[in-house]
Parts: C-alpha cells; structure tokens; sequence
C-alpha cells in the first residue's frame, strides 16, 4: 500500500482550510498534517513537518506567500510548493515559478482542478492553471523564433498530450475513458485544459491544428 501524500495548508481564511481539509482527506492518498494561518506560520510547520505537499496562498497577513517561499524551500527542500490563490495576474505567476513553486492554480478553479494539479506536482511537473499557460511561457521563452504554439503543445502533461491526440483522431470521451482506464469526468478535465492551453475551442479546430503540425504521426 502506498503512502498516504502529506500536505501542509497555508491560507488566512479558516473556512477555506476547512473546505480544503474536508476534500482532501477524502481522497485515498491524501492527508492534511497541518494548518497555516500566516507565511510565518507556514515556514515553521514546513520546517517542523517536512511535508510531501505545501498548499500555499499569497495573501497572508505579515509575511505573504511570495515572500514566505524561498525560505520554505531552503527550509523544507524536498516539499513540493502549489500556489493557491485569487491572483491571476502573469507577475505573481513568474515570480513564484522563479522563486521554487512547482504550480500555480485560481481558487475559483479548486473544486475542479485541485486534484489534477497536486497529482502533476507530485509527478514533478509544473502546473499552471490553463488560462496562464502563455504568459509562463512567453516569460521562459529562450528563443523568440520558436513557434509558441508548438512551445505549448510540448508543455503539455503527458496525460493531456495523450488525450488531445486520441481526441483529434476522433475517439470519444467514453472511448478514451475506457483505454486509458479512466473516468470519462477525468477525460473531460484533461481535454479541457489542455484546449484552452492551446487556445482551441472545438476538435475541427484540434484536428488542424495538429495535422498542420504532424504531432499525429509521432
């Protein structure tokens, strides 16, 4: 049996924590091990708690999350960080993938990509919450002459990748569901995401896009 993913939650508001306790300790392979009302807070549960998973908001009184996360990292250098917070803005998102958080999710995305997120964390890969996914990469970019899309379809999950390509071959949800031993929901969460990275809104679209490209023959 595995081990349970010990996560460390960092956040002012006590009703949030308490939303987020509540959903994930009802996963199998979660547990909640501590709570965090402030940055200061959180610097010393992480350094006491060495967490797998630190769920962290940027507003917090005193010592905010931006400020509070590279002292958490020196502190608890294998915890993996995900940012958890109301700021859409491009700037926050750069300066705490520059400052060591492994993702960054919207809390009014929680209900639905919270799960998915901290799966990909834990899978060290960075997550961003789809509607930023370009202005990450257009801050990272080393070459200009690189075709941003193509930029983007590469920094798809493997999962959103894989799915996008059974889509565009014109496999359903519930096919795709059924060969990747999934729930269609899940299906559906993946297409989704990795659509409005790519800034497409139907399969014809899908289909075009990775025929002009040959990403269905690899």
């Amino acid at each position: 049996m595995n081990e349970k993913i010990r996560i460390l939650l960092a956040d002012d508001h006590a009703v949030l924590r308490s939303g987020l306790k509540l959903l994930l300790n009802s996963q199998d392979n979660f547990v909640v091990v501590g709570e965090a009302p402030t940055g200061l807070a959180a610097i010393t549960l992480a350094e006491e708690l060495q967490p797998d998973l630190i769920l962290l908001d940027l507003n917090m009184p005193g010592l905010g999350g931006l400020e509070a996360l590279p002292i958490i990292r020196q502190r608890s250098p294998d915890s993996r960080i995900l940012i958890l917070t109301m700021h859409g803005e491009p700037e926050y998102l750069q300066q705490a993938i520059k400052n060591g958080a492994s993702g960054y999710i919207l809390k009014k995305a929680a209900d639905t990509e919270l799960i998915i997120a901290i799966k990909a964390v834990m899978n060290s890969e960075i997550y961003v919450h789809s509607s930023m996914t370009k202005e990450l990469l257009t801050d990272f970019l080393p070459d200009q002459e690189q075709d941003p899309d193509q930029v983007i379809w590469d920094s798809l999950s493997s999962r959103e990748n894989q799915v996008l390509k059974l889509v565009a071959l014109g496999h359903t949800s519930a096919e795709i569901a059924d060969q990747l031993n999934l729930s269609a929901k899940t299906i559906n969460t993946y297409r989704y995401r990795g659509m409005e990275k790519l800034g497409l809104k139907t399969r014809a679209t899908l289909v075009r896009f990775a025929m002009q490209r040959g990403l269905l023959d690899t």
